[in-house]
């Protein structure tokens, strides 16, 4: 099985990554990914060089670039690839055996909250800020950018992530059911 996580900034995809790592999944980020490629190239992995760089490798390297990278090294049946930002990624892995999609949101307010206390660096630091990077992400102009909007319409499930943990892990166990 192979499930993949989009979503919108600090929605807690990384909170569900975690969640199914405990429950066997091996992990990949497809941004984590972007941050190896950019420290190999000597870039620094703000959000914005990190958006660039994933654009440009698509337009190199073709729109499957990453997943088809992170799968090469899985070594389970049972993988996780969050941070998927771009509709071809998602074509490409609708393909593979056994996929489904889970896209990820919380209201803004509550997300921009979140992002306050993880406090990585680039990160928004006011709400008018995350609303201007978020819609960078959402819509972007050329094919192989990231386009967000479409990867959240493409999900075959969609979790509200606006509760506390014991209802997001609620949420993703019912995914898993079905």
């Amino acid at each position: 099985m192979i499930i993949g996580i989009t979503g919108t900034f600090a929605s807690g995809k990384d909170t569900i990554a975690d969640y199914l790592e405990e429950k066997g999944f091996e992990h990949f980020s497809l941004s984590d990914e972007l941050r190896e490629i950019a420290k190999e190239k000597g870039i620094d992995p703000t959000r914005d060089n990190l958006r660039e760089l994933g654009n440009a490798s698509r337009d190199e390297f073709g729109p499957d670039y990453l997943p088809k990278r992170v799968l090469q090294r899985a070594k389970s049946d049972k993988v996780l690839i969050s941070s998927i930002r771009q509709p071809a990624e998602i074509e490409f892995l609708k393909k593979q055996e056994d996929f489904i999609l889970i896209g990820v949101d919380a209201p803004i307010e509550m997300r921009f909250e979140r992002l306050k206390k993880r406090n990585r660096p680039g990160d928004p630091r006011t709400l008018e800020g995350l609303k201007e990077k978020e819609e960078k992400e959402m819509q972007s102009k050329g094919k192989n950018c990231q386009k967000l909007h479409q990867c959240m319409q493409m999900a075959d499930f969609t979790i509200a992530n606006d509760g506390n943990y014991q209802e997001l892990y609620k949420e993703v166990d019912r995914v898993l059911s079905k």
